[in-house]
């Protein structure tokens, strides 16, 4: 079994550091009390590169990894870049991977997404459903990206006895997101049209879709501690719960709502008081999507975050950077 390093002698990489997901796991581990964490930016470290990337777990040898480090986007950013999103994400995952392995790694944690299980997938979404069905056509390319991620995982566990883990988080938000008027997640879309109705005094708001799908949300603060959890369980712990083609862990709240109910909370966070308008001929996606958190559950995490108390953080991290953010 690993004896690992007391957590105040452990170096940990963390790959997508200025990332939403990433900045929040740093955070995280200074909380409590990491004190070597190496991080590198895209002009320091490209990951597409794998020469780049080998060199660097050679010259750094870390004890662990986070592997935060993704391409992402909302429905219309992964029907209009598909292959930059399989493409770049593959190739992420393998450069890094496969160089923890050549570097001696012991333990890293992916970071994947719930996109990876089947658009008609039984709710709420259990471990076992993965590769069990046809996954949503809108980020195809995506997920089966992620898939990559988990088996690579597996497959080095398998082969090389190596502690690769794999973390499915829901729906994520929080500070760091990426408000992009149209690249961007449901939740800072939202935020960012609700916040400009607001300033522009708009009679009403458009959004894509017909309401109805369902989706679970997450704070990223609450999804950085469930990621250190599951990193920091004793192996035979993670062994206990996971199988060896099965070792993936879901992360989520346990609970969802409709997107409507998402526009009414986040009308209500930031003060619009104008009609909501529901464009049904723009794509919904997955008609729900809400992960089954027994799993985590049994593994003594929950998340402790509610939605309206999150999207109020939010709001106020994005009202304090709005301006760095080009955001009128």
């Amino acid at each position: 079994m690993e004896k690992r390093k007391p957590v105040s002698d452990r170096k940990v990489f963390v790959a997508g550091h200025r990332g939403m997901v990433g900045s929040a796991i740093v955070r995280r581990l200074e909380i409590l009390g990491y004190e070597h964490i190496v991080t590198r930016t895209r002009s320091e470290l490209d990951l597409l590169d794998q020469r780049a990337v080998f060199d660097f777990m050679q010259s750094e040898k870390p004890d662990e990894i986070y592997l935060a480090a993704a391409k992402v986007g909302g429905i219309l950013a992964n029907n209009t870049y598909p292959a930059e999103f399989i493409y770049e994400n593959i190739v992420v995952e393998a450069n890094t991977i496969h160089a923890a392995h050549l570097s001696g790694v012991q333990r890293l944690l992916f970071l994947g997404s719930s996109c990876i299980y089947p658009r008609d997938a039984q709710q709420p979404m259990q471990e076992e459903a993965l590769i069990t069905g046809v996954l949503e056509p809108t980020n195809e390319p995506y997920a089966i990206a992620k898939i990559a991620g988990i088996k690579l995982c597996e497959s080095y566990n398998r082969q090389y006895g190596r502690d690769y883990r794999s973390v499915m988080p829901t729906n994520l938000y929080g500070p760091g997101d990426n408000f992009h008027p149209e690249n961007s997640h449901v939740v800072p879309a939202l935020l960012r049209r609700f916040h400009e109705a607001v300033q522009e005094k708009a009679p009403e708001v458009l959004i894509w879709g017909s309401g109805t799908p369902m989706r679970e949300f997450m704070h990223v603060d609450d999804m950085a501690a469930a990621s250190v959890h599951v990193m920091d369980l004793e192996e035979d712990v993670h062994r206990q719960y996971t199988r060896p083609m099965l070792s993936h862990i879901n992360v989520g709240t346990g609970q969802d709502c409709t997107i409507r109910e998402l526009a009414e909370t986040i009308a209500r966070v930031t003060g619009y008081g104008g009609r909501l308008v529901f464009d049904a001929t723009k794509p919904d996606g997955t008609p729900r999507k809400l992960l089954d958190v027994s799993r985590l559950k049994s593994l003594g995490w929950q998340a402790g975050i509610g939605l309206e108390e999150g999207l109020n953080y939010t709001y106020a991290w994005f009202l304090k950077h709005k301006e760095d953010l080009k955001v009128c």
